[in-house]
């Protein structure tokens, strides 16, 4: 359904009377001064300022009426952050007001909001499964251990393409990346391959795809609640048919080892799922649904973002040959060009590093961080965040800010060497991770697989544009979901390089 349609109107009538009498119910002015914002229109507020793309949106909007704004989508409260200062204030200074969730209805199926790390409120539960994810699975000792498993998947990545460069055929980097990242995290987890072809990883891709459009896309039911029994767009049907996909395959693995443990009497896989399995022999919160959930979040999150940004990367060094050039001199004098990267070359590589960063900066994974939700009221910069209202950080527009960035829209790696700027929560205008309690518990595990298939591709081929296009044809559009995707997939030919 196209959201700014005249259909949005015709669905907000069976919504009008309620909204008319909770209008009524709430006369009284509040006493306190929300942020500057447009004005709202009636019933609908500022929804249909949304448009396709609310990350270019809300960032023209935010010009207009600063770095803290409020709106009124349907009868939610909105607060837009997009600023370094404002998003330090959200995500540290207030972050214990600000850490629990609004949970949209596209997560709210199959009792998922009750068990995902993203989205459950900060409670005994919540850092519990932080605890596990911080000190047993993400840990720097773990990760580690698993370098072997990184280092055979993106072997194989390396084996498929060369077979792709003896013919001159193109490769789709996304679904390419995707399989070897759903691979990587499976193997890490579960010790097993998940896909096996391009076919069946173009499957998965999309599946995973849908499940965090779905997630970003803009629903009648989250900003007029009366309107969550009818689920009027189908995002709730749609998602639960995509979850329920999901967590059969992990439903179908975890029985398999537990039969395995139960005839062998031993953990034999060494492997995420076993310790996972230890765990709930000891913490009746760590069961197998638990562990399910958990594994949906972990392959959502992680195999979509690392997908997204290795993509966006490879397309910017394609239209940016001088940078590509520096990146393999820097290979070749650190490493040798063709030899295997290995995780511990990364520290060695500071203009790979940088490459990375200013992929996260020009092109965020999440333009906006997972929606916050107002414990209370809260003060920020002389205006109130009121209780319950929604707080969204644009990650997207605070990388693009020209009072923070020489020539924003330029793609320029050298702008973080000798810089102090990273990507770990303590600096405000690079956050893609997020920051405070609820950052990304697997950020360590992402950047060891993006720097190790980035650098192995720039180390291993040369690239060109399929079908002699020119640099300056390539189709730069992004899609807006709860990730920003290339909206068309990047497809580059690789070229064996000359020994």
């Amino acid at each position: 359904m196209d959201f700014v349609s005249c259909a949005l109107l015709i669905l907000l009538t069976c919504a009008t009377i309620h909204v008319l009498c909770s209008f009524l119910v709430r006369s009284r002015k509040p006493n306190y001064k929300l942020p500057p914002g447009p004005s709202p229109l009636p019933i609908v507020g500022n929804l249909l300022e949304l448009g396709h793309k609310p990350h270019e949106s809300l960032a023209k909007l935010a010009k207009i009426h600063g770095p803290v704004m409020s709106l009124k989508l349907g009868q939610i409260t909105t607060v837009v952050v997009s600023s370094a200062e404002m998003a330090k204030e959200v995500l540290l200074t207030h972050d214990h007001s600000l850490s629990n969730r609004t949970i949209p209805q596209s997560v709210s199926v199959l009792n998922h909001e009750n068990y995902s790390l993203a989205f459950i409120p900060v409670s005994p539960l919540w850092r519990d499964l932080r605890k596990i994810c911080n000190g047993q699975l993400f840990s720097h000792k773990t990760l580690d251990a698993s370098q072997d498993v990184r280092r055979k998947k993106v072997q194989q990545l390396l084996t498929e393409i060369h077979q792709s460069s003896q013919i001159g055929e193109a490769v789709d980097i996304g679904t390419a990346v995707f399989k070897t990242t759903i691979n990587l995290l499976s193997n890490t987890i579960f010790s097993v391959d998940l896909v096996h072809s391009a076919g069946t990883a173009g499957e998965f891709k999309d599946l995973v795809t849908n499940i965090t459009k779905l997630v970003g896309t803009p629903n009648l039911a989250d900003y007029f609640p009366v309107l969550k029994m009818f689920d009027p767009q189908g995002i709730k049907r749609h998602q639960a048919k995509n979850v329920e996909k999901v967590l059969h395959i992990f439903d179908r693995l975890v029985n398999q080892r537990l039969k395995h443990r139960e005839d062998t009497n031993v953990d034999s896989h060494r492997d995420m799922l076993d310790a996972l399995l230890n765990i709930s022999q000891e913490n009746k919160m760590m069961d197998k649904t638990m562990i399910e959930h958990l594994s949906h979040d972990l392959f959502v999150a992680g195999t979509d973002t690392t997908t997204s940004t290795l993509e966006w990367a490879m397309t910017e060094l394609i239209r940016n040959p001088e940078v590509m050039s520096k990146a393999i001199k820097e290979l070749e004098l650190t490493i040798g060009r063709g030899n295997p990267v290995e995780e511990s070359d990364i520290a060695r590589l500071p203009y790979l590093q940088a490459i990375i960063k200013e992929t996260f900066r020009l092109h965020p994974p999440v333009p906006f961080l997972l929606p916050r939700k107002a414990e209370r009221d809260v003060n920020v910069c002389g205006y109130t965040i009121p209780k319950d209202a929604q707080v969204l950080v644009n990650v997207w527009t605070i990388a693009r800010d020209p009072t923070i960035w020489d020539n924003p829209e330029l793609f320029y790696p050298e702008r973080f060497l000798g810089s102090n700027i990273d990507v770990k929560g303590q600096n405000f205008e690079l956050a893609p991770f997020g920051s405070g309690r609820r950052i990304c518990p697997g950020m360590l595990l992402a950047m060891r697989m993006l720097l190790l298939m980035l650098g192995s591709l720039l180390s291993s081929f040369n690239w060109k544009l399929e079908d002699g296009m020119k640099v300056e044809d390539m189709d730069m559009d992004d899609k807006f979901g709860i990730t920003l995707q290339k909206a068309q997939p990047l497809r580059v030919v690789p070229v064996k390089i000359s020994n």
